[in-house]
């Protein structure tokens, strides 16, 4: 199959890749998921929060743009890396699933070994940026990786490898203290506990989106786990995410503005699970989506905070 014939990715389509990249690259970029950078979004997010609270915590903002600024490649570049992981180890089950055959490696585009070395060449570029912190966060930041090896084989052990993706996820979460203290205090603890139930929460509902085919081919999900429970299993874990980073922001004697923020994320949350319905797939594709805005809230109710605290 050529380039030229290949079809864009079910889930992705109006993107910027699909219209302006050369062709030669767009498998890769694809692979990438720059054609679909929310999960770059989320990734990233946790570690902004960290380097926010941190940052209050130092009462410093001085290296935050250039954390923040690390981080955001960083989390672009590895996420890539990891999802190109993750449908190398899935290809035999991502030509069952109606949603991803269309993916660069199951329609016939890049090979898995010229994938493996794409992913390399991702992980090389996130190497360099891990070396512009101190030593405490370079091996926190390679430790992660047992976990990101780990997560696309847990689909089919278990109901839950939205936990393990949680913990992935969330590592940005300790990533800001480490940077900034050399160290993981409490609180960045209880913000990356907050950060893994939310992403438990919100992978659910995108999980939603594949739950037929995952039954068939025997893929598992905490959407098959929960099923027409969801809203009220969305309800435990997103107020469970809460009040953990509520507690962190206890822990680091955060502002007023960090709560406005925590509460702008938390009735995001609740609207979430107010508009949901697991068999509409696009509902279910924007409510997953829109994280990226609760996340951002919060962001933002840091940042103040750090500003105003370091005055």
């Amino acid at each position: 199959m050529t380039i030229e014939a290949a079809p864009r990715v079910a889930d992705s389509t109006g993107n910027w890749v699909d219209s302006h990249a050369p062709l030669w690259t767009r498998p890769y970029l694809q692979l990438a998921r720059f054609d679909r950078p929310i999960g770059s979004w989320l990734l990233l997010l946790p570690c902004w929060w960290s380097a926010a609270l941190a940052a209050g915590v130092a009462g410093d903002v001085s290296q935050l743009p250039w954390f923040a600024a690390l981080f955001f490649v960083g989390a672009f570049v590895m996420r890539g890396a990891g999802c190109t992981w993750n449908d190398i180890t899935d290809r035999d089950l991502d030509d069952k699933v109606e949603r991803t055959k269309s993916r660069p490696i199951p329609a016939g585009l890049v090979t898995a070994k010229q994938a493996a070395v794409f992913m390399v060449l991702q992980c090389l570029v996130g190497l360099v940026v891990l070396l512009q912190f101190n030593g405490f966060a370079i091996a926190t930041g390679i430790a992660s990786l047992i976990i990101v090896a780990a997560y696309p084989f847990m689909k089919r052990i278990t109901y839950w490898p939205q936990v393990v993706l949680g913990l992935a996820f969330s590592w940005g979460a300790l990533m800001g203290f480490a940077a900034t203290f050399a160290r993981i205090d409490p609180a960045a603890l209880l913000l990356y506990a907050g950060s893994i139930v939310w992403v438990i929460g919100y992978d659910t509902i995108y999980a939603h989106q594949d739950a037929e085919d995952d039954l068939m081919v025997g893929i598992k999900s905490t959407a098959l786990k929960f099923g027409e429970r969801t809203h009220t299993a969305l309800a435990v874990l997103y107020s469970l995410a809460v009040l953990l980073i509520g507690g962190a922001l206890l822990m680091a004697h955060a502002g007023w503005p960090a709560w406005i923020g925590l509460a702008a994320f938390a009735a995001h949350l609740v609207h979430q699970i107010m508009r949901l319905d697991i068999k509409n797939s696009p509902l279910c594709l924007k409510l997953f989506k829109s994280n990226r805005d609760a996340g951002l809230l919060l962001t933002a109710g840091l940042v103040v905070d750090a500003v105003l605290r370091s005055l």
